[in-house]
């Protein structure tokens, strides 16, 4: 019961959050810099009209919204390849101790990197107070690399994101630390890490054991009690990244048409496939759009994480002047996400029991 509770708390705060995009878009894509160094302002409806207003780009469009639905349609009925995807899932699944590991450096990184450059959190965001924000990011990320006070750190990485959010609606272009951290919250240390060998000290008859003030009496207990959630870390990851999608697809594509316009022109993308730029701009982010509304609903998580990797990789080769370690987090998170699939509360899981009750899974076979 406790477990639903959370799932819904979590979904409620995804629908928020999702109807927060559209609310602050305005507000925080004038912030976005990433690539550009400006353009002029495109006014979204009248880029939206004139972009869907070209037959071509209706007829590309909605080619690519039936081969999507055919492919997962014709997916579902006919299950190619079962063994295949079995043994996929199954060497995935084996990879599970070492989630806290990849969670771990998947935060701690970026935010070393973080700290150096002196930017918090996202390299749009520079604070008023440079000498700390360069402590914070390099003190949490190390300690999450060494995997020292695990749970406490990223609670109070997640803490400071959540303040910095509120005055900065910015910091919302890397909203993937949110799950990201948040998991780590949930998992701990995992192993290899510092908290794992100070529990096997204290836990054992050791000269350590009789002086560890905090093993016994907060550690374990608190252990116990978040225990029941783990199981819940999926939900978490793949709901927080699809929020980051839908952002990007909506705040930073469709909203935003001017920056998008810019860096296509900029990088001359439509000599890389002779389009017009309306339509690598609104397909661009259709694409993050379904990717993360995918995502959301726990459909085909698997393969939406891959699809995800494949945007990221392409985008790093593609805009050379893009701050690759910024997106290091998402690298990280959506590979977790190929390690544990939907999860509770998503349409993979349903199908799966689906297919279990009719005896149609081949062992054990599912749609994510």
């Amino acid at each position: 019961m406790e477990q639903r509770q959370f799932a819904a708390r979590v979904g409620s705060l995804a629908a928020v959050l999702t109807l927060a995009i559209v609310l602050t878009t305005g507000r925080v894509s004038a912030h976005v810099k990433y690539v550009t160094p400006g353009s002029d302002p495109v006014e979204v409806v009248a880029f939206l009209v004139t972009a869907l207003s070209d037959p071509f780009t209706l007829a590309v469009l909605a080619a690519g919204g039936v081969a999507v639905a055919a492919g997962a349609t014709l997916y579902l009925r006919l299950r190619p390849a079962r063994r295949d995807v079995a043994v996929f899932r199954e060497t995935m699944t084996s990879y599970r101790d070492l989630l806290p590991w990849l969670l771990r450096l998947s935060i701690g990184l970026p935010l070393v990197g973080a700290g150096f450059s002196g930017y918090f959190f996202s390299p749009v965001v520079q604070t008023t107070v440079p000498t700390f924000t360069r402590l914070f990011g390099i003190g949490v990320g190390f300690l999450l690399l060494f995997g020292f006070g695990t749970r406490l750190v990223a609670a109070a990485g997640l803490l400071a994101y959540l303040v910095g959010l509120a005055f900065e609606p910015a910091l919302f272009l890397a909203f993937e630390y949110v799950p990201g951290l948040l998991a780590i919250a949930l998992l701990g240390g995992g192993r290899p890490s510092a908290d794992h060998l100070v529990s096997r000290l204290a836990a054992a008859d050791t000269v350590y054991s009789r002086i560890d003030p905090f093993y016994r009496v907060v550690a374990v207990p608190f252990v116990r009690r978040v225990q029941p959630y783990t199981s819940l870390v999926p939900v978490v990851l793949r709901v927080g990244l699809g929020v980051s999608f839908v952002y990007l697809g909506v705040g930073q594509k469709l909203m935003n048409p001017g920056e998008a316009l810019a860096v296509v022109a900029k990088y001359d993308l439509t000599g890389v496939v002779p389009v017009a730029p309306e339509l690598w701009v609104v397909g661009a982010g259709l694409t993050e759009v379904l990717v993360g509304v995918a995502l959301l609903f726990g459909a085909f998580t698997r393969g939406a994480a891959a699809v995800s990797f494949l945007l990221f990789t392409t985008t790093l080769f593609g805009l050379p002047d893009d701050p690759v370690l910024a997106h290091v987090s998402l690298f990280g998170l959506v590979s977790a996400l190929l390690i544990t699939g939907a999860g509770r509360f998503s349409v993979d899981a349903r199908l799966r029991d689906a297919a279990a009750e009719s005896g149609r899974e081949d062992p054990p076979v599912s749609a994510d």
